[in-house]
């Protein structure tokens, strides 16, 4: 027996934000001081670090619990299951849902609790819980539906990742370029087929790395309501990133007994284009080896970092035939990989 994602889905909203749409923005620095930079600058600068050119932003009617229960439906009629026989929805996110323009998140019932209703599934022992695991939470959801799954607990698993950043960025700090808004989902279960989930590794750093990524107040220091946004260091994520990252991702697959020129594809958390880069550079150079072209499909440039949601969207859309140039085959050896906040890193050797 294996265990496999035998469906997946994802929904990609539709209002793109494009770079040029910041250049009427008032970016301040941390402190809230100006920069001495006109807005055009800074937003070309940006594009070169991160490689963004657009973001997706949700429309306003809509919640982080809605765009999570429509990339689920497309994840069940892909596996064509019966969704009654869903064991377990585990639903990875970070804020919950958020109204637009609302001070305050919300998440009682849970994200999983509402996708469960927004599905009707009247099954009452489909048990429904959130994830929070930063960037992360998506691969750690598939890791313990596997767990579920090898245990005899489940046979079938839904796993989300869904997010609605656009709503908890400081529209006055130059980060909130970064974020996006998508979800994406899989359907995880037994299966009498070959490959599935070979290995995994998953990792908390907290002694000095727990607040790299924090809620913070906005840099305008004229604002004083109680609303509170996605703030990270950036310099000692990338950091942080660039020396763990690789060393998960090479015991990972030390753990799975493939070899480095088994890998197929990389699939990592669409964070930051060159972040990403010199991560999966380094995880090469850990085997004395150059990365080879086309090995890490990216949509950060024009999808932006959708936290839990990138990893499910960009394997889904390539499994659609929706990436130019990508495809994954039966067979192949794939790696997804995610750091995020925690610290946390994970990652999984699967075969489709």
């Amino acid at each position: 027996m294996s265990i496999k994602i035998t469906g997946t889905g994802s929904f990609i909203p539709s209002r793109i934000e494009k770079n040029e749409d910041f250049y009427n923005h008032e970016f301040l620095n941390a402190d809230g001081s100006t920069i001495n930079s006109p807005n055009e600058i800074i937003v070309d600068k940006f594009k070169a670090i991160t490689g963004i050119q657009e973001r997706r932003y949700v429309k306003s009617e809509l919640l982080n619990s809605d765009i999570g229960f429509f990339a689920a439906e497309k994840a069940i009629i892909d596996a064509k299951i019966d969704k009654e026989t869903i064991d377990y929805i585990i639903v990875a996110h970070n804020y919950g849902d958020v109204k637009h323009n609302a001070e305050q998140s919300d998440t009682v019932p849970s994200i999983a609790s509402r996708v469960k209703h927004l599905l009707k599934i009247k099954n009452p022992k489909c048990v429904g819980y959130d994830l929070l695991f930063g960037c992360p939470g998506w691969i750690e959801g598939v890791i313990q539906a596997k767990a579920f799954i090898s245990s005899g607990i489940a046979k079938r698993c839904l796993v989300i990742g869904t997010e609605t950043l656009s709503r908890v960025v400081d529209k006055h700090d130059r980060d909130s370029m970064i974020y996006s808004d998508g979800a994406g989902a899989v359907i995880v279960e037994e299966s009498n087929e070959d490959g599935g989930i070979i290995a995994h590794e998953s990792a908390t750093f907290t002694y000095d790395e727990a607040h790299f990524i924090y809620f913070g107040e906005t840099n305008h220091p004229e604002i004083t309501d109680q609303r509170r946004y996605i703030k990270m260091f950036g310099r000692k994520i990338y950091e942080f990133a660039l020396t763990n990252v690789p060393l998960a991702l090479k015991t990972c697959l030390e753990k799975s007994g493939y070899s480095i020129n088994d890998v197929k594809k990389i699939l990592i958390h669409q964070a930051n284009e060159k972040m990403d880069e010199a991560i999966v550079k380094r995880f090469y150079k850990l085997h004395n080896m150059e990365m080879p072209a086309g090995i890490m499909p990216m949509t950060i440039n024009t999808l932006g970092n959708s936290s839990v949601a990138t990893v499910p969207t960009l394997y889904d859309m390539i499994l659609k035939g929706q990436l130019e140039n990508q495809k994954i085959n039966k067979g192949d050896v794939i790696m997804f990989a995610s750091v995020g906040a925690g610290m946390n890193i994970n990652a999984i050797v699967y075969k489709h």
